[in-house]
């Protein structure tokens, strides 16, 4: 399972140019990163000055470099058709007491982009996924979801109850359980892709902000909530300091910045805090990104092996795959035995992730009778049979 670093903050504090230049830095230094966004405005294909697009794309100039831009709403029916079907009799009642707007799960579309994240995070073919997310509330509303859900089921199943008699009729009696069956399936999923938010071995998340009054008390308030689901927060960037210039102005400003920073610090003093000086120009374009990521991580070096390997901000990353010989070793953090599969199709050895398959790089056919598993310490060692 791919290291995932997440890039959150209020909106324009600058998570896209941090979270950017970072999956670059990452793949220059020999990974292979998938960068994923979750906003509407593009603004993630802005900065590499590619145009990106909902399935994973190569980004030019950066090997070991893969963006995608997620579209949740697009996915919403794709995801749970069943859930909609089911709810279908209830939407359209003109009796019901309840709005449609009543009707919408707040957070329903940042399920939709946790849930496609998920499919990427279990492919062990990537070694670190860059999120940047929308602002941290979206954040937020997704990780309270579960419990929203179960509210609305017991409103829904409540309301069809009422009404019971006529929809028997209309309906079938069989759509109150039906819709609780749906719903359900759909809580337990979202409950899933929270524990592994939640899993400091797998998950790290970065606040960003800038050195604004506001900006920083946004920035603690979102660190305590996300403290109450346990969401590892490793690190804040400032981005946005006002350079030393020799000028009275400047010189004000940066007094009410460092007096800011300092109140950050206090109220969040186990964070690695990193400050980054306004530039004279917008940060486009894979030189400036390149610039960012030495001033954010310095020179990133990656071994040999797993991992991990320390990358600044507080963040370290692993490799998802790695060959030793007639061994392959996948890095999977938080899966156990019983998510795991092993079949082989054609020569080519498939491995199984809560249902999902990834072919196992190996540069001979093999069965999968005849390779020996070992999941140990998160690693699972996939050992083939000798020429």
């Amino acid at each position: 399972m791919a290291r995932l670093l997440l890039f959150g903050g209020k909106g324009g504090v600058g998570k896209t140019t941090t979270s950017t230049s970072t999956a670059v830095g990452l793949a220059d230094a020999g990974l292979k990163v998938l960068l994923v966004s979750s906003d509407p405005a593009h603004s993630t294909s802005d900065s590499l000055g590619v145009q990106l697009n909902s399935s994973p794309m190569e980004v030019e100039g950066v090997s070991g470099l893969w963006g995608l831009e997620l579209d949740p709403e697009a996915r919403i029916s794709d995801h749970i058709p069943k859930l909609t079907e089911s709810l279908g009799p209830l939407m359209g009642g003109e009796s019901l007491d309840m709005n449609a707007s009543e009707m919408v799960l707040p957070g329903l579309d940042e399920a939709m982009a946790f849930d496609e994240l998920l499919k990427h995070l279990e492919n062990p073919d990537w070694d670190v996924i860059v999120f940047d997310t929308a602002p941290t509330g979206h954040t937020l509303r997704f990780l309270a979801l579960p419990e929203i859900i179960e509210k609305w089921a017991d409103k829904i199943i409540k309301m069809h109850r009422v009404t019971g008699g006529i929809r028997a009729m209309m309906f079938g009696a069989k759509d109150g359980e039906k819709m609780k069956n749906e719903l359900d399936k759909f809580r337990r999923r979202v409950l899933h892709v929270r524990r592994i938010l939640c899993n400091p071995d797998v998950t790290r998340f970065t606040l960003v902000t800038i050195p604004e009054k506001m900006g920083v008390n946004e920035t603690v308030r979102a660190h305590q909530a996300l403290a109450e689901f346990n969401l590892p927060v490793s690190g804040c960037v400032i981005n946005r300091m006002t350079p030393d210039l020799d000028h009275e102005f400047i010189q004000t400003r940066r007094i009410n910045e460092k007096s800011n920073i300092e109140l950050l610090n206090s109220q969040l003093p186990g964070l690695h805090l990193h400050e980054v000086e306004l530039k004279e120009t917008d940060i486009h374009g894979l030189e400036l990104l390149r610039e960012m990521s030495d001033e954010l991580h310095g020179s990133i070096s990656v071994g040999d092996g797993l991992g991990p390997f320390t990358v600044g901000l507080g963040l370290d990353v692993h490799r998802g795959t790695w060959s030793e010989g007639d061994d392959v070793l996948l890095h999977l953090p938080g899966i156990v035995r019983e998510d795991l599969s092993l079949r082989s199709e054609g020569g080519t050895v498939l491995v199984g992730i809560n249902e999902r398959e990834h072919p196992v790089p190996f540069s001979r056919p093999a069965k999968a009778s005849e390779v020996k598993a070992k999941l140990e310490n998160e690693v699972l060692r996939l050992t083939f049979p000798s020429e």
